[in-house]
């Protein structure tokens, strides 16, 4: 079974760094996005970054742009989320997911989830 496990959530002042990571199994990620997500209490579920497991090409919401880097070690099997510049806006529990090139997040047939990792960031 796919399982995404991910770790290096705490609690961090504003203006400082985290690094998450997220350990991928369970298949062979050739073909998929690999994808960091955040929610915070009484808020919907949002994109972050995401990385192509092939190739490494990324993506970022605006809100992170320059702050955040996203990376893999394919061989390894790891994702990783580089946060840098912490806002307390920022805090949130960060998902770690994947997908098929050409499927959705959103469904839940073409994508897999992480149980989440808690990141606060206190002013």
């Amino acid at each position: 079974q796919v399982q995404l496990v991910e770790s290096g959530g705490g609690l961090v002042q504003a203006g400082g760094s985290l690094r998450l990571s997220c350990a991928a199994s369970g298949r062979t990620f050739s073909g998929y996005f690999m994808g960091w997500f955040r929610q915070a209490p009484g808020k919907e579920r949002e994109f972050v970054a995401r990385i192509a497991w092939s190739g490494g090409s990324t993506a970022y919401v605006d809100d992170v742009k320059g702050r955040f880097t996203i990376s893999r070690d394919n061989a390894k099997n790891m994702v990783y989320l580089q946060m840098n510049s912490l806002k307390p806006e920022d805090t949130a529990v960060y998902y770690c997911a994947a997908k098929r090139l050409s499927g959705s997040w959103w469904n839940g047939n073409d994508s897999y989830w992480g149980q989440g990792t808690l990141v606060t960031v206190s002013s």
